[in-house]
């Protein structure tokens, strides 16, 4: 199943940071540090043309910091683009995004050239709180639904430090299937967009290779060693048993096994995880794109036989004279 979720409000939001772009000297994109690669948008890069870019991975106390560590080098080793993480328990976040977007527009600061900086990133991603955090006070509203934020937002973080916030915005069509799971497992996509038990399998399938400890030991599982080799749909079902998600006769609540699974994930109660790393994206995404320009020849020539309309043979002089003959 391809999830997709592109509401309403996301358009406007488009157009806003379009409108807006024209003034801006650096642009902070706020990254799940779960899953860096997935929560990249990439139609920011079409928005944000040669600006500068600081790639600020939140939640990192949620992820696994060798993989952390990782895409630092990975976005830091990018042209105009800066790379940091950051977490609920970082005391002075402000000093050092500032630091950071000053380093990227050195040629920017005082009261006749402030830099102007826009903040954006996925729904979910702890935008709001970061920006409660940065202003001392809940400016912004926060949740855990995807989709709060709706309104543009300017903050002065220093007097010639503007920034500008936006709402949450994933992108219209989401072209690497594995980022729409990911996306929903973490949060970032809207309830109606997916279905729980396809997305916990897929968040179980991604778990059992590199995490397959931390599984065992919040779902009291008795071999650790074996979990790589079981199959997605045997893995829930145990996890359904272990944790009492069973019916009348015996049988098993799916549904409430899937919700528990994704909620020990987003609460990071199974400990510190990150679902994806640089190679692997990088794969997934040259994969993806592939897929999505066959996709789009196979419709372009759907449409234009459709309007080329249908042909009449050319009659087979050949076969004429073969049967006169």
């Amino acid at each position: 199943m391809a999830i997709q979720w592109f509401p309403g409000h996301m358009n406007v939001t488009k157009k806003a940071i379009t409108e807006r772009m024209k003034d801006i000297d650096v642009v902070i994109e706020l990254l799940d540090a779960r899953l860096p690669g997935s929560s990249a948008n990439p139609m920011l890069a079409e928005l944000t043309g040669n600006r500068r870019k600081l790639k600020v991975l939140n939640k990192q106390d949620l992820a696994d910091p060798v993989r952390t560590e990782a895409w630092l080098a990975w976005y830091n080793a990018q042209p105009d683009t800066r790379a940091i993480a950051l977490d609920a328990s970082d005391t002075a976040p402000a000093q050092r995004l500032i630091k950071a977007c000053r380093e990227l527009a050195p040629n920017r600061g005082g009261m006749d050239k402030p830099l102007r900086v826009l903040i954006c990133g996925i729904p979910n991603v702890g935008k709001s709180t970061l920006m409660n955090t940065l202003v001392g006070k809940k400016a912004a509203k926060t949740g855990d639904e995807a989709g709060v934020t709706r309104i543009e937002q300017r903050i002065n973080l220093a007097s010639d430090f503007y920034l500008f916030d936006t709402p949450g915005m994933l992108w219209p069509k989401i072209t690497v299937e594995r980022s729409g799971y990911h996306l929903a497992a973490s949060g970032a996509v809207g309830r109606n967009a997916y279905d729980e038990e396809e997305v916990a399998l897929e968040l179980l399938s991604r778990l059992k290779g590199p995490y397959p400890e931390l599984l065992a030991a919040r779902y009291k599982l008795d071999d650790a060693s074996a979990i790589p080799c079981m199959h997605d749909d045997e893995l829930l079902e145990l996890i359904a048993r272990k944790r009492g998600a069973v019916m009348s006769g015996g049988r098993v609540n799916l549904t409430k096994a899937s919700e528990i699974v994704l909620n020990d994930f987003r609460s990071a109660i199974l400990g510190r995880i990150t679902l994806e790393s640089p190679e692997e994206f990088e794969v997934w995404w040259t994969e993806g794109v592939a897929l999505e320009v066959e996709r789009q020849r196979k419709k372009a020539a759907r449409l234009q036989k459709k309007k080329k309309g249908p042909t009449t043979a050319a009659p087979d002089h050949n076969n004429d004279q073969d049967d006169e003959a």
